[in-house]
């Protein structure tokens, strides 16, 4: 197993003084000759965990190596002329040989333990991996400027293994071969792929779409189905238009309650109406005369006396 680390730049080794006119040209076209680039590659190898570890460090200017330092070699190697220069050059430096002959131990293995979850260990698992299926949805991508419209839909098919897998699209039961572009299968890191399908044809209200996916870990082929929404203005107008109608039927019911009762009001208008009694008069209480001794002062309060008959008095006489 190999570990790299990659430096680019412009910058020259520790102590190296480089040389142009002693650098090989490459054969490039006339539209690169203008391009320069100098990478640095150190690789860990491990053979049975720690047990032994080999640090190689890569000199690279454009696209071709020229040095490289293996630590099972314990020295610089040359390449090309230049290379064998500034390996000359630093192999009679004891600080740099010694710095570089502890980065196996300095580098590599002080870093294994960081690395392992995720490379010796996933390695391991990814022998008996078994297929995992696929999640599969379809989404609608906004349209842009260049495509207007109401979107495209889009088939995402996630964390499936192995990499081997069909995606179509279909309208109702008819394959759409054509206007589908697909991105390559792309690895996400844990052993597990996703792949994107776009149907470029704008979808249309009233019919139904599907993708279908065929994986080695499904028993049957896998459909998710999509149909357009409904359009949320014209929900909004009938949920209104709805009301309207709502409220008149109302509107009429109140109205029709309110004439039938002013009808029977006026059908009943014949009838004779009863009299209210008129209010009793209060009698006063009588005088007592002169002399005579009051019996309610005497005896207190009580019920008022009833008041004297009238005496009988003869006709007045009427002259002849």
């Amino acid at each position: 197993m190999a570990l790299r680390a990659h430096r680019a730049g412009s910058v020259p080794l520790p102590g190296t003084r480089i040389r142009t006119g002693e650098a090989e040209p490459l054969e490039l076209c006339a539209a690169l000759t203008g391009v320069f680039q100098f990478m640095q590659k150190t690789e860990c190898h491990f053979i049975n965990g720690t047990e032994k570890v080999r640090l190689v460090e890569r000199a690279i200017y454009n696209r071709r190596q020229f040095l490289v330092f293996d630590s099972d070699v314990g020295r610089y190697v040359g390449d090309t002329p230049f290379g064998v220069l500034n390996a000359k050059h630093l192999n009679r430096h004891p600080a740099i040989m010694r710095y570089m002959r502890s980065l196996a131990d300095t580098f590599c293995k002080r870093n294994y333990e960081m690395f392992r979850p995720f490379t010796i260990e996933r390695r391991v698992c990814a022998v008996s991996l078994s297929p995992s299926a696929p999640n599969v949805s379809i989404s609608l991508v906004p349209a842009s400027s260049s495509q207007p419209g109401p979107g495209r839909l889009l088939c995402s098919v996630m964390d499936f293994y192995p990499a081997a897998i069909q995606v179509r699209w279909f309208q109702g039961q008819q394959e759409l071969s054509e206007h589908v572009v697909a991105t390559d299968v792309v690895a996400n890191g844990d052993w597990t792929y996703q792949l994107l399908v776009l149907l470029e044809t704008p979808p249309r209200r009233g019919l139904s779409y599907s993708c279908q996916v065929e994986h080695v870990s499904l028993e049957q082929p896998l459909r998710r189905h999509w149909e357009m929404p409904p359009d949320a203005g014209r929900s909004k107008m009938l949920t209104g238009i709805g009301g309207l109608v709502l409220g008149s039927v109302f509107v009429a019911l109140g109205l029709g309650f309110y004439v039938r009762k002013k009808v029977r009001a006026g059908a009943g208008g014949g009838v004779a109406a009863v009299a209210e009694p008129p209010p009793l008069a209060l009698c006063p209480p009588p005088v007592p005369a002169a002399g005579a001794p009051n019996k309610a002062s005497q005896l207190g309060p009580g019920p008022a006396a009833a008041p004297p008959a009238p005496s009988a008095s003869p006709p007045p006489h009427i002259p002849q």
